[in-house]
C-alpha cells in the first residue's frame, strides 16, 4: 500500500446493548465523523430487540444521506428458525435497498443464504458487497479463495491472526480475487476483541438468572461485564452470550506494519467513552500522517473501558499491553 492509498475507516457493529436514545445519538454523531463505512445490526443476542430491522434500515438511510457506506451485519451464532428467517430478511434488505447496502456474514449459514439470493448475479454487477465477518474461520489463502469464489469481496480476519499471517493469506502484491475483484482486508485496529460465543448467557448466569428470564441485565453494562483474575487483574469481559478480551486491541502506532500487511480498511469497534476522539486519532495517523506515538499517548489518557493491547497482531499473547 502506497502513501496515496490510505486505508478507509469502518466503524464496526455495536456489540453491547445501549439505550435507544444513546444509540440514536451515537449514529447521529457518526454521520459527521471521518468514518467511511458503518456496520449496523444486532450481532450478539436476538433477545436484544429494542431495535427492529426497520429501525436499523432507517438509521442506514440517514447515514447514506450523510455520504457513508452502510453494511448490515448478521449474528455469528443462530439457534432458532426465527433467527434464520431474520437472517434471510436482512440479506434481502441489503440487496433491495435503493442505495447499495453491503452484507456482513456472521457465520456459514449467512454465506449459504447470500449465495442462494445472488448465485445468478456476477460479482461485478452487484450493488452490494459480501463481507466475511471475523467469526468465519479463514486462516489461510485456500480458504479465502474458496469463499471469494462465492462472491466475498471484503475479509475481516479473526482477531487472533497476526499481521504476518494476514499478509500471507491475502498478500498485498498478489491479492485474492473475487471473480475479478480484489478482496479487501479489513483489520480490527481498535476495540475489545470478540473471542467466543456460547448458547449460554454468561451475564444472566452471573446474576443467577436463566437465559430466557435474564431481565436484560446486559443493558447495565455499557462495555460488558469485566472479569478479573484471583490477583485482581482484568482478564475477560462478558457480554451476554459473548466473551471478549478485557483489553482493547489498538494498532494506532503500528501503521507501517499494518500497511505492509496489505490492509486496506481499519475496523474500529465502538465503546461508550471517547469513541469520537478515537476515530479522529486514527484518521489523523493513518490518513493525515500524524505521529503514531503521540496519538497512542493521547489514547492512553482517554476514558476507555480497558487497557490498550496489541499482542495478537505481533504473534504474542493477546493480553500483551502497549508500553
Amino acid at each position: 500500500m502506497t502513501a496515496l492509498q490510505a486505508p478507509t475507516l469502518t466503524v464496526g457493529p455495536l456489540q453491547y446493548w445501549w439505550p435507544r436514545q444513546t444509540l440514536m445519538h451515537f449514529y447521529a454523531e457518526l454521520a459527521d465523523s471521518p468514518a467511511d463505512a458503518i456496520v449496523l445490526g444486532e450481532v450478539t443476542c436476538s433477545r436484544r430487540n429494542e431495535f427492529s430491522q426497520e429501525d436499523w434500515l432507517a438509521i442506514a438511510r440517514e447515514l447514506q444521506q450523510a455520504g457513508k457506506r452502510v453494511r448490515l451485519a448478521s449474528m455469528p451464532l443462530l439457534m432458532s428458525e426465527a433467527e434464520l428467517r431474520g437472517l434471510r430478511r436482512l440479506a434481502e434488505a441489503a440487496l433491495a435497498a435503493d442505495k447499495p447496502m453491503d452484507f456482513e456474514a456472521g457465520d456459514a449459514s449467512a454465506l449459504q443464504v447470500w449465495h442462494g439470493l445472488t448465485r445468478e448475479q456476477p460479482v461485478l454487477e452487484r450493488r452490494s458487497q459480501l463481507v466475511l465477518g471475523p467469526h468465519i474461520n479463514v486462516y489461510n489463502r485456500p480458504a479465502l479463495e474458496e469463499l471469494a469464489s462465492l462472491g466475498a469481496s471484503v475479509w475481516v480476519p479473526p482477531a487472533e491472526m497476526s499481521l504476518a499471517a494476514i499478509a500471507r493469506c491475502n498478500p498485498p502484491l498478489d491479492p485474492v480475487q473475487a471473480q475479478g475483484l480484489r478482496v479487501t482486508t479489513e483489520l480490527l485496529a481498535f476495540g475489545r476483541m470478540p473471542l467466543a460465543f456460547s448458547a449460554r448467557c454468561f451475564t444472566a448466569r452471573h446474576h443467577r438468572l436463566s437465559k430466557d428470564q435474564c431481565d436484560f441485565r446486559c443493558r447495565d453494562d455499557a462495555d460488558g461485564l469485566l472479569l478479573r483474575t484471583s490477583e485482581g487483574q482484568p482478564f475477560l469481559a462478558l457480554n451476554g452470550i459473548q466473551t471478549q478480551s478485557a483489553g482493547l486491541q489498538c494498532l494506532i502506532q503500528a501503521h507501517e506494519a499494518v500497511r505492509a500487511a496489505g490492509v486496506q480498511a481499519l475496523r474500529l469497534s465502538p465503546c461508550s467513552g471517547s469513541f469520537a476522539r478515537v476515530l479522529a486519532l486514527f484518521d489523523a495517523v493513518y490518513r493525515q500522517a500524524a505521529d503514531g506515538e503521540e496519538a497512542l499517548a493521547e489514547l492512553q489518557s482517554l476514558d476507555l473501558p480497558g487497557s490498550l493491547v496489541h499482542g495478537f497482531a505481533h504473534q504474542q499473547p493477546g493480553m500483551q499491553a502497549l508500553a
